[in-house]
């Protein structure tokens, strides 16, 4: 029986914080108005999860509902919520999306990023997805994932982080948890018990 990681998904309950997981990933958060209500959304290129992140996104509080964009890709988004007011402060400069200098990432904005924007790769390692109109967040987000005990590999043209290596993938698999309901364990990170390439 293994140690519950103090950083991993389960070790606290879920709160609006997690959220800043889709946003390392292709979310996208604004502010409306005076700035008194927030919006998050994010383009799923899986359409297959949306259940699974809709119920994710419920747990912390926050409701999403699914929407089709113009371009006919699914995404969720919230409504506009005073509640998310705090994590658009943090995770803005003005219209800019950026990583908040002091933010740690831990199990449970890791596993929601891995829900909305991670994949398994062909040689045993698993994706996160990275937000490629915001490239300025790049390597404050590999330094992130380098502070949880998983250092990264940037691929896909400097898109997407891989995390590979037997200890980073046993790493990788402890901070997120299982795989959420509807969600395959081949879709999921998994400890495949030999090495990853």
């Amino acid at each position: 029986m293994s140690q519950l990681s103090l950083f991993s998904a389960d070790a606290r309950p879920a709160g609006v914080r997690d959220l800043a997981g889709l946003l390392c990933g292709p979310g996208q958060i604004v502010r409306f108005g005076a700035g008194d209500q927030a919006r998050l959304s994010i383009v799923l290129a899986d359409p297959d999860r949306v259940s699974a992140l809709a119920a994710a996104c419920a747990a912390t509080g926050i409701g999403v509902d699914p929407v089709t964009t113009e371009s006919g890709t699914t995404a969720v988004r919230t409504a506009f919520r005073c509640d998310l007011v705090t994590l658009a402060r943090d995770w803005t400069r003005g219209a800019v999306k950026t990583v908040p200098t002091d933010w740690r990432l831990d199990g449970a904005a890791l596993r929601l990023w891995a829900l909305a924007a991670g994949r398994p790769d062909d040689r045993g390692g698993y994706l996160l997805m990275l937000d490629p109109h915001a490239p300025h967040t790049h390597d404050a987000l590999v330094t992130a994932t380098t502070r949880a005990g998983i250092p990264p590999a940037r691929v896909a043209h400097g898109t997407a982080l891989r995390i590979s290596g037997t200890r980073r993938v046993r790493r990788l698999v402890e901070l997120v948890g299982p795989a959420p309901y509807g969600i395959t364990d081949e879709q999921w990170p998994r400890y495949r018990g030999r090495r990853a390439p």
